[in-house]
């Protein structure tokens, strides 16, 4: 099995409840095995304009699917979710449901469709507080730094987005780090 990591967010509905229920969802799809799921945290809208903020969380997966197959795993739950993936429009915009692949194994994939290690992930504080929490001694396969060298570097600069840490509702029971 592979370890993946993901990225979590919602800033629609309730964005709490959807991201503890879409994990506990994405935990049931076939080869795929949900482990350590960070606190939620409260983030701003980034590169986008929205009164709507986030909920963003970082996951580990345990998978025997390959990268494609996983990320395909991960829209099916998103659109379960309510999400609507089109092609128009360009640009971040508010979604019910958002699920990032991050990292998958020490791997590299370039396609047209997916990036993994995932681009922008060591430029965003809500993305590397709660990857961090969950995996802060794991080496980024391009830069060669760990998750918590690249937080270190990211909390450094002055201009880094309101990020506040939350705690999950006694909803359901769910396999979270501390």
């Amino acid at each position: 099995m592979k370890t993946a990591y993901i990225g979590i967010g919602s800033n629609l509905g309730d964005s709490l409840l959807i991201v503890q229920k879409a994990w506990a969802a994405l935990g049931s799809m076939p080869g795929i095995r949900a482990g350590r799921l960070s606190h939620p945290y409260r983030t701003e809208p980034v590169d986008m304009v929205s009164d709507n903020w986030f909920i963003n969380a970082a996951g580990e997966l345990k998978t025997t699917l390959p990268p494609g197959d996983l990320l395909y795993s991960l829209h099916q739950v998103e659109a379960q979710f309510g999400r609507r993936r089109d092609s128009g429009g360009g640009g971040y915009r508010d979604r019910i449901l958002d699920f990032d692949l991050l990292l998958y194994g020490r791997e590299k994939v370039v396609k047209s469709d997916l990036h993994v290690p995932h681009p922008a992930m060591e430029k965003r504080l809500f993305v590397l507080l709660p990857l961090c929490e969950i995996a802060a001694d794991v080496q980024h396969p391009v830069l060669g730094r760990s998750m918590a060298e690249l937080l270190a570097v990211l909390q450094a600069e002055k201009e880094n987005p309101v990020v506040e840490m939350l705690e999950w509702p006694g909803l359901l029971e769910l396999p979270v780090h501390h």
